[in-house]
């Protein structure tokens, strides 16, 4: 999706609260994977994928177009709750009641959950480098483990990673020279 179409869908969603499902449908799956990889938990990411789509869903309309990307906003989101969930000892979705409490978002979240997760916990398992990797990864401090995790997991350029963690790319690209060393000194 270009940024003129996503201008268009969030203008959309800001009159049709219905049109947030296409914005739930274009990058759910893409969340989901980026906590999933974060976490390797399905059931905690299946939580903070919800907070995430909810608290979007709750704040579109407050969202403006700043050349900052709806996928970036999203994302920054989602990385903030996991900050979250690593502060805490228990991460508790603070919205995820009234996420369940309302219909079009529950029918959304729910559809084919199974098969996803049957999917996502094939694709944990097949991977034992990667486990390897996630295990070691999980050791460094959080501000290594977000620029790894995007840049290697989610495959995003430093301008993206910039936007999402809302740092410079100069500061980016020193975290995740710093963070990869370590991840070999581990390895």
């Amino acid at each position: 999706m270009n940024p003129h179409q996503e201008a268009q869908l969030i203008e959309q969603c800001r009159t049709d609260p219905a049109a947030f499902g296409q914005v739930f449908d274009v990058w759910y799956k893409p969340v989901f994977g980026y906590v999933m990889r974060r976490t390797g938990d399905y059931d905690l990411s299946k939580d903070i994928a919800a907070e995430t789509f909810l608290k979007a869903f709750l704040k579109i309309g407050n969202f403006q177009w700043r050349g900052i990307r709806l996928s970036s906003w999203l994302y920054r989101i989602a990385t903030n709750e996991l900050n979250q969930y690593y502060r805490s000892s228990k991460y508790k979705p603070q919205s995820l009641q009234q996420l369940l409490e309302n219909p079009q978002m529950e029918k959304l979240l729910h559809e084919n959950a199974e098969n996803e997760r049957e999917i996502m916990e094939q694709e944990i398992k097949a991977y034992d480098d990667y486990n390897l990797i996630r295990q070691n990864l999980l050791k460094l401090d959080v501000k290594y483990q977000e620029v790894v995790a995007l840049r290697y997991f989610e495959q995003k350029t430093n301008t993206e990673i910039s936007e999402i963690l809302g740092k410079n790319e100069g500061t980016v690209k020193s975290l995740l020279s710093r963070g990869l060393e370590k991840l070999r000194n581990m390895l």
